[in-house]
């Protein structure tokens, strides 16, 4: 089995495992008052009305509490320290706080026409991913760093007709036919890394009443799996907004949620968002093919980007976001631009 998989095989039981031991190492020390918390996101292009392209992706997030540092903190587990201790290279540096945060998730692309058994040249390869990632987190009031390892597997070991055929059947949809042309298996890396800035809307900012924010965000990513630079903006308006750097993130480092300042509330929040990312793409293996193979590939345009828009909830420990984002075609003569939709749910232990 290539490292690559190993590694990530070894992260997907990390993540597993992760929760039950924060809980337990970190319930009496000085560090709850910045809890764990879990994340899971699901995608889905019906929500948008299609069933092609991006059309279905799912992730698991484990936040760790605010940490002392990334080699010996109690509430890591043993396994995570051990793994902290070989990438060194990646920590950021000291800030306000610091934590991790390790996730599983799994992708599906495939062509618009489901029926057709055969390749189709001028549509897009059908794919998969499986990826686990490791992510470090610096922060302050207004800032934070993250950077991310991201390992995994392309094509049909990351099991997405099987996924897929699964979701259809429960969905009663039409199954998709041409996964004999998917993507050859390849073990991909990517390492992705990236920085925010949050502005209140005034300087009377009221973290308990109305107000507004705006989150800007640039950086990028280098690796097999995809490599780009990409920079976007958010912003946000509503009663008691959150402490954190997003509402529903999308992007490869998306999932950089930091502890909150302030720790757990109490009663309702809500807030309305608008969010977009643009990305000059120097690689990206759904669309370019495998690396070392001879594979199907489409004409991929260099820019690209997303718009998305959605509502966020808050209540005590839980936290909930629904969105729907509007993509840029991805390559020559790709028929329908991407529209799919997005919920979150996330909940502090």
């Amino acid at each position: 089995m290539p490292p690559a998989i190993r590694l990530a095989a070894a992260a997907m039981c990390l993540a597993a495992t992760l929760p039950l031991h924060a809980a337990e190492r970190c319930h009496d020390s000085v560090l709850r008052s910045t809890p764990p918390a879990v994340n899971f996101r699901v995608d889905n292009d019906l929500f948008g009305g299609q069933d092609q392209g991006y059309t279905n992706g799912a992730q698991l997030s484990f936040v760790s509490p605010n940490l002392n540092d990334y080699t010996d903190d109690p509430c890591l587990p043993r396994l995570a320290r051990w793994i902290n201790r070989r990438l060194e290279r990646l920590h950021p540096g000291q800030y306000d706080q610091q934590n991790m945060v390790f996730s599983v998730g799994h992708k599906i692309y495939t062509p618009a026409d489901y029926s057709r058994r055969d390749l189709i040249p001028d549509d897009r390869p059908y794919a998969a991913v499986l990826l686990a990632s490791f992510g470090y987190n610096a922060r302050n009031m207004s800032g934070l760093r993250t950077t991310q390892l991201q390992v995994g597997v392309v094509g049909p070991a990351a099991l997405g007709r099987q996924v897929q055929d699964a979701v259809h059947k429960l969905t009663d949809s039409d199954r998709f036919r041409g996964w004999d042309n998917q993507l050859h298996n390849e073990p991909v890396l990517r390492l992705v890394h990236e920085r925010m800035r949050r502005w209140p809307g005034d300087p009377g900012f009221d973290a308990e009443g109305w107000a507004w924010d705006a989150i800007a965000h640039w950086g990028g990513a280098v690796g097999n799996l995809s490599t780009h630079a990409n920079a976007g903006m958010e912003v946000r308006f509503g009663w008691r907004l959150p402490d954190d750097f997003g509402s529903t993130p999308l992007r490869p480092a998306g999932e950089n949620t930091a502890p909150p300042l302030d720790g757990r509330r109490t009663g309702w929040s809500a807030h309305l968002f608008l969010t977009s990312d643009v990305r000059w793409v120097l690689r990206d293996i759904t669309l370019d093919g495998n690396t070392f193979r001879r594979s199907h590939r489409v004409d991929r345009r260099p820019l690209v980007g997303e718009i998305g828009y959605g509502i966020g909830l808050t209540r005590g420990r839980w936290k909930f976001a629904l969105a729907r984002y509007h993509g840029a075609r991805e390559f020559e003569g790709q028929k329908e631009r991407p529209v799919f939709g997005s919920f979150t749910i996330s909940r502090m232990l």
